[in-house]
Formats: structure tokens, sequence, C-alpha cells
């Protein structure tokens, strides 16, 4: 056996033992990382920008990150504006400081590396594809989750509007089914929000839909089959109507809206390698 087919099956063994990893009991593991950003430095000359979604924090794509560094790449998973501490912190946010935080990352990491990727889940997806209209440069878009249509959205909107009227927070919902308490995209986020911030992300999705024909990066679209949060053609939506050339899309089963943090037994964290590597 030679050395290029021992270090093969060295990588595959690292990457199956990530993917193989029981997320809550990895969860359990890291209480000290689950508010913090994290920088992977890679070995390749390429990295990969993740963008945590709303409420939650890096943690959630922190696997995914260690998967990807294990295979050359550095990558980086800024804190968001408002997350990783309290709720109210998320009050007079507005999305274009996420933008202009993202910005900062994206020059530091494009100023040392060949290529740059960009990807995040939920509301990290929508400033995904904002990001990819400002810089041509990116090199590739993983977006996951991407909140394209929302479930009765018109409606929605307008009953967070009575319920500004009374309250300035709401509480989040979780589907039986998916929404279990051990699920560690529910143990790292908040629980309660600010209704204005809800309308800021409104906001944002509103802009997405605006403006997607513009990307014209290569992109990989994931989606839940059984997500409670955006329409069942949402996905298809985004596939549509994104100017990009090169695209590719993909359905995941029974698991919940932000998936890539409890994912244990679909090749998400594979397809999403060979997607990257294959441009």
């Amino acid at each position: 056996m030679n050395i290029a087919t021992q270090s093969l099956i060295k990588n595959a063994k690292k990457f199956k033992n990530i993917i193989l990893r029981n997320p809550f009991a990895q969860y359990k593991k890291d209480l000290h990382l689950t508010n913090q950003p994290f920088y992977f430095e890679g070995e390749n000359g390429k990295a990969v920008l993740l963008i945590h979604g709303w409420t939650s924090t890096p943690y959630e794509v922190r696997r995914l990150g260690l998967f990807l560094n294990e295979a050359g790449y550095t990558v980086s998973a800024p804190m968001l504006k408002g997350h990783g501490t309290f709720p109210k912190e998320l009050e007079n946010v507005h999305w274009k400081d996420w933008i202009d935080e993202l910005k900062e990352e994206y020059f530091r990491l494009r100023s040392k590396h060949s290529k740059v990727f960009v990807g995040g889940t939920s509301i990290g997806s929508s400033l995904s594809i904002l990001l990819a209209t400002e810089f041509p440069d990116i090199n590739g878009l993983l977006l996951l989750a991407t909140p394209f249509r929302i479930k009765m959205e018109k409606l929605a909107v307008f009953f967070a509007k009575i319920s500004r009227l009374f309250t300035r927070y709401n509480k989040k919902y979780y589907p039986p089914t998916f929404g279990a308490s051990t699920t560690v995209t529910r143990l790292i986020s908040y629980q309660t929000y600010p209704i204005d911030s809800a309308f800021e992300v409104f906001d944002l999705i509103k802009k997405v839909r605006e403006i997607v024909e513009q990307v014209k990066q290569p992109c990989l679209m994931i989606q839940s089959a059984s997500d409670h949060v955006v329409t069942k053609k949402s996905l298809a939506s985004l596939f549509d109507n994104i100017g990009s050339v090169r695209k590719e899309k993909k359905y995941v089963h029974r698991a919940y809206h932000t998936f890539i943090s409890d994912i244990k037994n679909e090749s998400i964290f594979e397809d999403i390698l060979k997607f990257i590597k294959s441009l």
C-alpha cells in the first residue's frame, strides 16, 4: 500500500468519525464552545465562510466546519451581532449590520486564500446570497434551509404586527416530531426573540427574492422535506429564480428546518465537500 493510499484511508476515517459523532453527546462536551465563533486554519489555500442562522450561534455549523477543515480548508464562522448572549441584544440590530460584519470577514479570508466559498443555514443562507451579489469573486455558495418562501408569510407578518401591540417578544414554536429538547439547534438558540427582529428577518427574505437572479456563482441548495418554516416549494422557487448556471438541489428527510447541526445519517457533509471540490 503506497503513501497516498494510506493518507486517503486515514482521512476517510477522520471524516467518518465526525459524521457519525452523536450531535447531542458532542454538544455536552462542547458547552464552553456553544456561544463562540470559530476559525480553523487549513492547508490547501482555500477557505469557507459559514454563517449561522437567526437567534442561533456559530456552533450550529461547527461540525460541518470541522469536517471541511480536516479536508484541508480554512473555515471561519463569525458570531453575528446580537447573538450568543441574550435575546434583548437583538433589539435595534439591522440585517445590514450582519452584512457589514460578514464583508469584513470575507475580505480577511480573500486576502489569504485563492478561493473562498460562502454558505449558511436559514438566514445565514439568505445573507450568503446577498454577499454573492456584492462579490462576484465568491467561488461557490452553500445554501442550506434557505427561507425563500415562508409558510403563510403574509399571515405571519400580520399576526406579528398585532402581537407587537401587546408585547415586544414572542416565543419559538417547535414541531413535536423534530423539535425534541435534545436537538442541538434548539439548545443553542434563543427561545424567545424580539418581534422587531423578526421583522428584520422578513425584510431580509424579501430583499433576497428581489436580487436572487443576480447571483451567478455555482450553488448547492439543500432543504428538509419536512421543513415547518418554509413552504414545500421554497427550494424549487429558489432553484428556478437564482441566476446561477451551475446549481444543484437536494432534500433531506425527517429533519428540522435548520438541520445541519443535528443531521446524523444522511450524506450531507460528503455532498457539500464533493461540491466544493468540484469547483
